[in-house]
């Protein structure tokens, strides 16, 4: 591991290379103004730029930015710790400035010399959900993040910002990248090897790259691994609308073993000495199965070009779990295997909701008083801009959950992990249960971001 004090000479180099900035904060946004935070009105002035063509502004590389979010249930300090060139930029070339606004996360690149946007991109993270933990209530942690961002020509601002639980865009840190700086690092080329388990567009640009990652696989079940590399295409193409958009994907596995087989299952008292360290019983959830040890996770999914990582678990156990542009988890043994692994890039990919709920449930992951930024809920605060314009005109709303509408897109209560106050497009859906192709709804959300990655 590198020494502490190598973080803090890498933060204040990079901060000192663009001491001609006044705004450098790279704390709590606690104390607002004073520390040169950026309201949602200030940044909404912001001129995107008309020349943001990519070959001007980046090269074919990308930049990775590790940092902390330490924090608890109200409050939330970002810090700097690494900056790595890692060497291929899978992102779209055209689609540079993120239209969708999913996400409670959001990076943004700035020109530093007209402060012109750039880049940006939304996301989720782990620790946004702990924070909606009871753990949360009680104690503060600190996880490591990264995001990755189009490696610059030009000298840039790099701004990370957070929305708060009422909804307001805070700025949580921001600072000056130089191409020229020496302290960021190159990657790791770790020399493993990589199986393409589906290659459906040679240009990573105009493609949506999949890295996979094996958890828990000893050098000796390495085969097992390009088998299960094989059952996830599989299963992605058979799943509409996936099947229609083969050429716009790219699966590839990293063959990284691991030194014991299986995962952690703390409620069960087994430990492994694994790759990426999963365990299922995150947050106390026996059957969510997630790791804090991001390091290792985006030093071997550098290893290839990728949009979305995804992580296969060797083990029988059912569960996983999906983030939005962080990443995606399950298990690869399970006889539901199948399912969860849509299931599970559902979350990932498309950025899609549970729709399913906990009848009498008291724990709010969704503020009710907001409209959600999934495409596949809704607290009918604002419905505009979801899926009305997919339902009959003699649909209700709120469309009751009977017989006479199981096949009917409609408003139907209950929802993200709501049972009341949230709303979700259909009956059924292989974002509410297992057994069930994606509703009318969720297959648009989905389409819509293929063609934006290959677009």
């Amino acid at each position: 591991m590198r020494k502490s004090m190598f973080l803090v000479l890498l933060a204040a180099i990079v901060l000192a290379s663009c001491s001609n900035k006044e705004q450098t904060n790279q704390g709590s946004t606690s104390k607002g103004q004073e520390l040169g935070v950026s309201s949602l009105e200030e940044d909404s002035t912001r001129t995107i730029s008309t020349d943001a063509v990519f070959d001007k502004f980046f090269t074919e590389a990308s930049l990775r930015v590790d940092y902390c979010l330490t924090g608890n249930q109200k409050e939330t300090t970002y810090s700097l710790k690494e900056l790595i060139r890692e060497p291929y930029w899978s992102g779209s070339k055209t689609n540079l400035v993120d239209t969708l606004e999913f996400g409670n996360y959001i990076v943004k690149v700035f020109e530093s010399e007209t402060d012109n946007l750039l880049f940006s991109k939304g996301y989720q993270n782990l620790y946004g959900e702990w924070q909606t933990t009871d753990e949360a209530k009680q104690v503060t942690k600190t996880f490591d993040e990264s995001v990755v961002v189009p490696f610059p020509r030009v000298k840039i601002d790099i701004a990370l910002y957070y929305k708060t639980w009422e909804g307001k865009l805070k700025e949580g840190m921001r600072f000056c990248v130089s191409p020229e700086n020496y302290f960021i690092r190159d990657y790791d080329n770790l020399n493993l090897p990589v199986y393409d388990a589906w290659i459906g567009n040679e240009d990573i640009t105009k493609a949506v790259d999949v890295v996979i990652l094996p958890e828990g696989y000893t050098q000796a079940e390495m085969d097992k691994f390009i088998k299960d590399c094989d059952f996830f295409v599989v299963s992605l193409f058979s799943y509409a609308p996936y099947d229609r958009y083969r050429e716009s994907f790219n699966v590839r596995g990293v063959l990284a073993p691991s030194a014991e087989s299986g995962c952690n299952m703390p409620g069960d008292h087994v430990y492994k000495n694994t790759a990426m360290h999963f365990s299922f019983w995150t947050f106390d959830s026996e059957r969510y199965c997630m790791s804090t040890d991001n390091r290792d996770i985006r030093d071997l999914a550098g290893q290839v070009p990728y949009d979305q990582i995804y992580i296969l678990v060797n083990t029988e156990k059912y569960g996983g779990g999906g983030i939005y542009n962080f990443y995606c988890s399950s298990a690869s043994s399970n006889r539901f295997s199948s399912d969860v692994i849509i299931h599970e890039f559902g979350h990932g990919f498309a950025g899609l909701a549970d729709e399913y709920y906990y009848a009498g449930s008291s724990e709010h992951m969704y503020n009710l008083e907001l409209e959600p930024w999934e495409p596949n809920i809704t607290s009918l605060v604002d419905f505009s801009d979801k899926w009305g314009d997919m339902m009959d005109e003699e649909t209700p709303v709120p469309t009751p959950r009977k017989r006479k509408y199981e096949q009917t897109i409609g408003v139907f209560e209950g929802g993200g992990y709501e049972p009341k106050g949230m709303y979700s497009p259909h009956m059924d859906c292989l974002m509410n249960s297992l057994g069930h192709d994606f509703c009318p709804v969720c297959q648009r959300a989905i389409e819509r971001m293929i063609l934006y990655y290959s677009k």
